[in-house]
């Protein structure tokens, strides 16, 4: 019985996915972006989609405040991939660009997904000033995005003894207490 109760919502939420986010040229005075992978980085686990990070909204909250331009991605699979604002409205994460896999080939690829998403915003316009991710397809992306590796920054997935492997100049085992933007550029967590 279980089963018949789990096909129609596996098919009702199989079109479920969100509608992709146009990249719109930044205003003139504001071209400043922050980019934030989604699962593993802001939420606990990669896998765990329901949970939030201690500290995680007050960090993107800081960046948003001082006007920076929020850009959130995210490979999560097309099943679950609904679920994104919803969440983020219920934490209150300050709004921003959810990116998502569009196709299979984004999903066998999340690197040049993310890079691809990533190429958009700078060939609009946008400065991409500092990245936090967990993986190393993000800090593979952000790489080749052109952000400052001094801006980017990985997060210790949950139970890890180190961050994964990539270009980045701080392993977090959490998000600061305090997470101050700079002016121009990146930041320092304190």
């Amino acid at each position: 019985m279980r089963k018949l109760t789990f096909l129609p919502l596996f098919v009702l939420c199989a079109g479920c996915t969100l509608t992709p986010h146009v990249v719109e040229p930044p205003p003139p005075d504001r071209n400043l972006a922050v980019v934030f992978d989604i699962d593993g980085t802001l939420t606990t686990r990669v896998h765990t989609i329901r949970s939030t990070r201690t500290g995680a909204v007050p960090a993107v909250q800081a960046y948003a405040d001082a006007g920076y331009r929020i850009i959130y991605l995210s490979a999560r699979h097309p099943l679950f991939q609904w679920h994104i604002p919803f969440w983020m409205e219920r934490h209150g994460f300050p709004d921003g660009a959810i990116h998502v896999t569009e196709s299979r080939e984004h999903r066998s690829d999340h690197a040049a997904f993310k890079h691809g998403v990533l190429e958009e915003y700078v060939d609009k316009g946008w400065n991409l000033v500092a990245a936090y991710g967990d993986s190393t397809s993000d800090f593979d992306a952000y790489a080749d995005a052109g952000i400052d590796p001094s801006s980017v920054y990985a997060l210790k997935r949950e139970g890890a003894r180190e961050c994964e492997p990539g270009t980045w100049v701080e392993c977090l085992a959490n998000w600061p207490e305090r997470l101050e933007p700079a002016e121009r550029g990146g930041h320092a967590p304190h």
